[in-house]
């Protein structure tokens, strides 16, 4: 078996349960660090000469990450496309667990038992702290409806201000998140990387949360850990 990914957090999947089969990754895989594998470009714009060189049995993929035409071309070059589709966290577990199967995994890997305990408390009820959750700045853009780190921040408490807008990730002026007066301005360091000096001095009086893009974002062994270090990021604000 051979297998390309095209999706980071679909790597760091493959390269901890099944490390012999992966031969190829985007340029933006950067877990585990370790990671020795022929690079093929980026999730938008794959390479797709250099995929087809390495004679994957399968390439794996993401519905939101990667495009249609890149992947359709691949499908007509004869490699089988495996594409998941996570919108939320259970479903994060069915598609991990249907991408192993498919990578030639026997068994359950023990890191996506700890990944489903770690999220099986239940939504918290009451109250949320209300958020919005900028991705990108130059334009602003932000968790909209429908996304997997929206789900996330939910099951942590959270309530995005914009998770009934009607597109996934929204472009809104600065000027209307802060007259949204979030409780919370929760900024992660992917796609965009907002540091301690670039997003906070934008949202002047608001309390602003740096968090890590990885456990917001990605599915996968990073699951496991993902709610206590987010928990963390976002208690130290009101410190």
């Amino acid at each position: 078996m051979r297998v390309v990914s095209l999706v980071p957090s679909l790597t760091e999947t493959v390269a901890v349960s099944a490390p012999d089969v992966l031969v190829g990754a985007t340029d933006w895989c950067t877990h585990p660090a370790d990671l020795d594998v022929t690079r093929v470009g980026g999730t938008k714009n794959p390479k797709l000469d250099r995929i087809l060189a390495l004679a994957p049995d399968l390439v794996i993929a993401n519905e939101e990450e990667n495009r249609a035409p890149d992947l359709d071309a691949l499908r007509a070059a004869g490699v089988e496309v495996l594409v998941t589709e996570v919108r939320e966290v259970p479903q994060a577990f069915r598609e991990l667990a249907r991408v192993l199967t498919a990578c030639g995994v026997s068994g359950r890997p023990r890191w996506l038992d700890e990944a489903e305990a770690a999220w099986s408390a239940p939504v918290p009820a009451g109250p949320r702290a209300t958020a919005v959750v900028p991705i990108w700045r130059r334009p602003w853009m932000v968790l909209g409806r429908d996304t997997f780190a929206g789900d996330v921040l939910e099951r942590l408490g959270l309530e995005n201000l914009y998770a009934a807008h009607p597109e996934r990730y929204p472009r809104i002026a600065v000027e209307e998140l802060i007259e949204a007066r979030p409780g919370l301005v929760v900024l992660p360091d992917e796609p965009y990387r907002f540091t301690a000096d670039d997003g906070p001095e934008a949202f002047p009086g608001l309390p602003c949360a740096l968090v890590s893009g990885r456990h917001l974002t990605w599915y996968g062994p990073s699951l496991a850990e993902a709610p206590g270090v987010l928990d963390e990021a976002l208690r130290a604000v009101h410190r």
